[in-house]
């Protein structure tokens, strides 16, 4: 795990803040000089703990109005029945998050469409067939409370 200070902590939480910030604007508001502002950047980038970014949609406006958690529960318990069904996880773009979970069930997706009628496609078609489930259950979001907040992050450790 890498080590973040304070420094480093003020700069993720001004990128969370505002991806789009210049670097002037970072380096101001934490208290640096541009160019160690900047290399703490690249360097927080490099060790892949600033992993990208990207645009934050707003769903309906984009004509994704349906929300779905999927939970699944897979047969057989091995590494490798995981690792499969992970990666056929991956490869459907509806599903934006996915986590594997203690419980009855043994994964959690959330899944992106546009009307239900899209996702029973997704379903019959991708999700249905896939080897490794034994059984789906569906919960439908009613209304988005938050998305996609900023991560809380730890006291620096020093």
């Amino acid at each position: 795990m890498p080590k973040l200070d304070e420094f480093d902590v003020a700069i993720i939480d001004a990128l969370q803040d505002n991806a789009r910030a210049t670097n002037v604007e970072i380096a101001e508001k934490v208290n640096l000089s541009q160019s160690p502002c900047l290399r703490r950047i690249r360097a927080l980038e490099e060790r892949g703990v600033i992993r990208g970014y990207r645009a934050d949609l707003d769903r309906q406006a984009v004509g994704l109005e349906l929300t779905v958690f999927v939970a699944f529960k897979v047969i057989r318990h091995s590494r490798e029945n995981a690792q499969e069904f992970q990666q056929a996880l991956m490869e459907i773009p509806e599903i934006v998050s996915c986590y594997m979970i203690s419980g009855d069930l043994d994964f959690l997706a959330e899944v992106v469409v546009e009307n239900l009628a899209a996702y029973e496609r997704l379903l019959t078609e991708r999700l249905l067939v896939l080897p490794q489930v034994t059984d789906i259950r569906s919960n439908f979001a009613i209304r988005s409370v938050k998305t996609g907040g900023p991560l809380k992050l730890p006291p620096p450790r020093g």
